[in-house]
C-alpha cells in the first residue's frame, strides 16, 4: 500500500528549470557563444558537474569577471521565476493526498533556503510533512540519500512512497532508493531518457492521483 509522496522540487513543482537557463543564455550570447546543451542537461536534478561561470570563463578568457557574472545571472533568473506559480497539477495533487490521508515529503538537490524561499512564497509550505534538501544529505541526486532521509523522515518503507521526478538523476535516486517512481517531464526534460521511471506522465493534471494510485498498485 502507498502511504507517502515524494516530489522532487525545481522543474517540478516549480518550473525552475526554464529560467536557469535562460537566465545563462543571455549571458552567454551576450558574449557570442550558446550554452552547451549536452553538459546542462547531465547536470539536471543534481548539484554537481557542470559549472556554467567556469565554462564561460573559459571560452572568453581573462576579461570575464566570475563573480559579477554569477551575481547578474542569479538576479535575473530570481527575476524570471517569481513571476511563476505551481507547475499545473500540484496544487490538485496535494488536496488529493491530504484527503488520502498520504504523507508529503520533497527530496531536492537544491539548497533549504532556495526550497523553503519559494514554498512560503506560494503559500504551501506548511503542507508538507518533510522537506529534505542538499544540506541534510553527504550525497545529492542521482545518489539515493536524500530519498532515504525523505522516507526515513515520513515514517515509511521505500516500498510503501512513490517519487515525482522530472530527470534521469532524479529518477535514479529514486528508484536506487527503492521508491516507485513517476516521471513528470517539463520542456527541458521531455527528450531525456526517462525510462527508467514506472510511469511517465505528461503533466500531473494529466492523471488523478487516485488513478495513478491504482495504477501503481496493480500486481505486475
Amino acid at each position: 500500500m502507498i502511504r507517502a509522496l515524494v516530489f522532487d522540487f525545481d522543474g517540478l513543482i516549480l518550473e525552475t528549470e526554464m529560467p536557469a537557463l535562460q537566465s545563462w543564455a543571455e549571458i552567454y550570447r551576450e558574449h557570442g557563444h550558446e550554452v552547451p546543451m549536452e553538459l546542462w542537461h547531465s547536470s539536471l536534478g543534481s548539484d554537481r558537474g557542470f559549472e556554467p561561470v567556469d565554462h564561460l570563463a573559459a571560452l572568453v578568457g581573462e576579461g570575464l569577471d566570475r563573480v559579477a557574472t554569477q551575481t547578474r545571472r542569479d538576479t535575473r533568473k530570481a527575476e524570471l521565476i517569481e513571476a511563476l506559480d505551481v507547475m499545473v497539477g500540484v496544487r490538485q495533487y496535494i488536496d488529493d493526498a491530504r484527503r488520502l490521508g498520504l504523507g508529503l515529503g520533497i527530496a531536492s538537490s537544491s539548497s533549504r533556503q532556495w526550497v523553503l524561499g519559494h514554498l512560503e512564497r506560494l503559500g504551501i509550505r506548511a503542507l508538507w510533512d518533510a522537506v529534505l534538501c542538499r544540506d541534510d544529505v553527504a550525497h545529492t541526486k542521482p545518489a539515493p540519500d536524500l530519498y532515504r532521509a525523505a522516507v526515513a523522515a515520513l515514517k515509511v518503507e521505500p516500498h510503501e512512497a512513490v517519487a515525482f521526478e522530472d530527470s534521469p538523476n532524479g529518477i535514479a535516486a529514486a528508484k536506487g532508493a527503492g521508491l516507485r517512481c513517476v516521471a513528470v517531464p517539463n520542456a527541458l526534460t521531455a527528450d531525456l531518457d526517462l525510462r527508467q521511471a514506472d510511469i511517465r506522465l505528461t503533466s500531473l493534471a494529466a492523471l488523478p492521483l487516485d488513478e495513478l494510485l491504482r495504477r501503481l498498485e496493480e500486481p505486475a
